[in-house]
């Protein structure tokens, strides 16, 4: 058992918490780390405290051919992302995403810029749970894989496909190649979400906390859509926005296909 927070192998584990270790992932709790292990990620290590639970128990086990490495419970403690660990950290291998396999199907979301890994992970979720088929990180955004990320997505940036480090030209590019058009959330200029057709092969993105989406991908965009509100709102948070439009996108096509 490890009883020192000099081991090497806690190193490594807070390097891959902290993104200094670009190749790997930290995932920590018992269900995020069976979602992980489920979508066939690759794991490098296993760090478990010193009286594993039943849940955990059986992942191990599972994992019999992976290193497995207990270490004192103060210890994990420290290198947890969370105010109290359940005992459990898998170090993993990052899934690279090409863009066309993100693009390959009919509705892709882009985040462009957008920065708090709260909303990052609430809108892999959301996306996935609404049916999209893809997801990209355009640079600038928060990390796809870090911690905070992973908790707020519950396991949809394991399954769901996410190319991340794009630039704005090479998802123009890509889209215009995979027949998609480019749909991007404004103020002005725009339709409403609800008249929007949403059963065509579609790139939503949604932009920035502050910003919005850049000009030069409003420029670029086959439409503009917004959501109609009450009051003395102005917006929504970006995650909130991005439920209320992927929902009606799944909305039409259900409809679509009676």
């Amino acid at each position: 058992m490890i009883t020192s927070a000099a081991n090497p192998k806690l190193k490594l584990a807070r390097a891959v918490k902290e993104g200094r270790e670009p190749e790997l992932l930290f995932v920590e709790g018992e269900r995020l780390c069976e979602d992980a292990v489920l979508s066939g990620l690759q794991v490098r290590m296993v760090l478990h405290g010193s009286q594993p639970s039943a849940r955990a128990q059986a992942l191990l086990e599972r994992l019999h051919d992976v290193e497995q490495v207990p270490v004192l419970d103060a210890l994990l403690q420290g290198i947890a992302d969370t105010v109290k660990t359940q005992g459990l950290v898998l170090l993993a291998e990052r899934r690279v995403t090409p863009l066309v396999e993100a693009l390959a199907g009919s509705l892709t979301v882009v985040l462009d810029a957008v920065q708090d890994p709260g909303n990052v992970g609430a809108l892999m979720r959301t996306a996935e749970a609404a049916g999209a088929t893809g997801m990209v990180l355009l640079r600038g955004c928060a990390d796809a894989y870090s911690p905070k990320v992973l908790r707020s997505a519950m396991g949809s940036a394991f399954r769901l496909p996410v190319a991340t480090q794009v630039s704005g030209e090479e998802l123009l590019s890509a889209c215009a190649a995979a027949g998609l058009a480019v749909v991007s959330t404004s103020g002005v200029d725009a339709v409403a979400h609800t008249q929007y057709d949403w059963t065509q092969p579609t790139a939503l993105v949604l932009g920035n906390e502050g910003n919005g989406v850049c000009e030069g991908l409003l420029a670029a965009s086959q439409a503009r859509v917004c959501i109609p509100m009450l009051g003395a709102v102005e917006s929504l948070n970006v995650a909130a926005a991005g439920a209320v439009l992927l929902f009606e996108s799944a909305r039409q096509r259900s409809v679509a296909k009676c």
